[in-house]
């Protein structure tokens, strides 16, 4: 649907009670509207105009809210921000999960940080905050929490019991975490079962959560772009870039060529290596040593290739509002291309011999099945949703960096099982070498850098991560320091699907299905 056709729609059905404006410059439709009418409008833009849910950000001044409701569509449909305010002495708002699934954590992550109330939601509490660790009323997003101030210590709630859904004869929970031996994060599984198939499945984040929102708040963009690169560090590069995006719009920033041709081809890099390290995961899951091996060796090299490259095996430290920091020689990147095609000859043989290899494909096909109807509700993002058939992706969906002007494919399949989610990553490892031979071929000598002129404002910044879109919010005040950030992960949209796959499997099949989606706590806890 085309930005006129949505107004007209809009002001049509909702006459007298929504504000239609148009941003031409963000492709940004906003539609300001009364409490009355914001579920109604949020499920036909979801459910009837086609569009992905991308996230809720709430933002507190000294006299109201204002929550953001934030939709994307294809190309020219463009964005849509669904905006709804009331005095901060009524933080009361409608509920919008039962049109819009997806939406569920992002009203329980703002009931828990801000203290908003969403009427009609089911499950409140409990969520970023534990009951059993954190005193209650806490609301560490609002402005007036101050954190020098030493909490209450609660002592454990010794009567706490997980929540359960499974009431059979012989029924019991099998708990999973939330610690684990070697760098696994923390985070806690509750697998319910009356047999050997789990019936079904929590699960428990959150344990370390480092409120990089709040820390965000007041700092210089400087300081942030640490922040952005560091609360998850194998896609350091994509979520640097997404802020990187927010402030630029903020600030109408234009970037010089070189600039924009070399973010594509750094962030091509990070997609390889990231790509390559889920391989060996699921090979490792699947407890096949030497596939385990050679997809470990992959990953090193790639890793290698970035520090080389760049003087960081992560990409950290090269991005900065209006460009980069330093320029990459254009004989550097053509040896690190040689090197990426090398090993992308590689991970095609290695793809091969999986193929062929009945007892891994055993393992493997038909096992933690996501259905496109499932995807579209949880609005997921990735390689896990174009494995069900949702093929979108910011890059052609919503170009940015010039992404529009390379030639190349969005790979999906329709199975939407792990043997999907595995072939989907062999193919956008194809397709991101394709993209890197494509940004060397127009390398132009020239700056990197412009300087960016600060200025208040807000904008949104997105970029397709390796795991999925992520969706950075920047709000920056009068003396161009950030005043709101706003996070939304790809691993924190597909967290919130991963019960789907792990139900009605069997336990043995739980670490294998985990490997597939590839998940982050770290970007989850951010």
């Amino acid at each position: 649907m085309n930005p006129a056709d949505l107004k007209e729609q809009i002001e049509g059905r909702w006459p007298g009670k929504t504000q239609v404006g148009r941003d031409v410059s963000s492709s940004t439709t906003e539609v300001t509207c009364t409490r009355a009418v914001l579920a109604d409008l949020c499920r036909c833009i979801f459910q009837h105009w086609g569009f992905g849910f991308a996230g809720l950000i709430v933002e507190e001044d000294s006299n109201a809210w204002q929550l953001r409701y934030v939709f994307y569509g294809e190309r020219d449909a463009g964005w849509v921000h669904i905006v709804v305010s009331a005095p901060v002495a009524d933080n009361v708002f409608p509920s919008v999960v039962e049109w819009i699934h997806a939406a569920d954590w992002h009203e329980r992550e703002a009931e828990d940080l801000f203290g908003v109330r969403f009427d009609g939601h089911p499950h409140l509490g409990d969520f970023v905050l534990h009951n059993d660790a954190w005193q209650e009323d806490v609301q560490p997003m609002r402005h007036g929490f101050d954190a020098q101030a030493a909490l209450r210590h609660r002592l454990p709630d010794a009567d706490w019991r997980p929540r359960r859904i499974v009431q059979e004869p012989g029924a019991f929970v099998m708990p999973v975490g939330p610690k684990f031996s070697g760098v696994t994060e923390s985070v806690h599984f509750l697998l319910e079962t009356v047999g050997e198939d789990v019936i079904r499945s929590s699960t428990r984040l959150f344990y370390k959560w480092r409120a990089i929102e709040k820390l965000a708040e007041g700092k210089t963009v400087d300081e942030v772009l640490l922040l952005a690169e560091r609360f998850a560090a194998t896609t350091a590069f994509a979520h640097g870039l997404a802020f990187c995006q927010a402030v630029e719009r903020v600030s109408g920033a234009e970037l010089p060529a070189r600039a924009r041709a070399l973010r594509v081809f750094l962030a091509e890099i990070e997609r390889l290596r990231q790509h390559a390290g889920a391989i060996q995961g699921i090979c490792e899951s699947t407890a096949l040593v030497v596939a385990n091996s050679q997809a470990g060796l992959l990953e090193e090299e790639l890793l290698r290739v970035s520090g080389e490259l760049s003087g960081h095996r992560y990409l950290f430290g090269l991005l900065t509002p209006g460009g980069l920091l330093c320029d990459l020689p254009t004989n550097a990147c053509r040896i690190a291309l040689t090197q990426s095609q090398d090993i992308l000859k590689r991970l095609n043989e290695l793809e091969r011999r999986l193929s062929i290899s009945s007892s891994f494909l055993d393992r493997i096909e038909d096992v933690g099945v996501v259905r496109l109807s499932a995807a579209t509700d949880y609005s997921l993002v990735g390689p896990v949703a174009r494995a069900s058939g949702l093929v979108r992706d910011l890059r052609r969906a919503q170009p940015y960096s010039g992404y529009e002007t390379f030639d190349y494919h969005v790979p999906s399949e329709q199975e939407g099982d792990g043997y999907a989610r595995l072939r989907v990553l062999f193919a956008e490892a194809r397709q991101s070498v394709r993209i890197i031979e494509q940004a060397t071929a127009v390398l132009k000598e020239g700056d990197v850098c412009k300087t960016v002129e600060f200025r208040p404002g807000a904008a949104l910044g997105w970029v397709e991560a390796p795991r999925g879109g992520t969706f950075h919010w920047v709000r920056l005040d009068e003396g161009g320091r950030v005043a709101r950030y706003r996070v939304v992960t790809p691993s924190f949209i597909n967290w919130h699907s991963f019960h789907l796959a792990a139900e009605k499997f069997a336990f043995q099949d739980f670490p294998i299905i985990l490997s597939t989606f590839d998940l982050s706590v770290a970007e989850n806890d951010r």
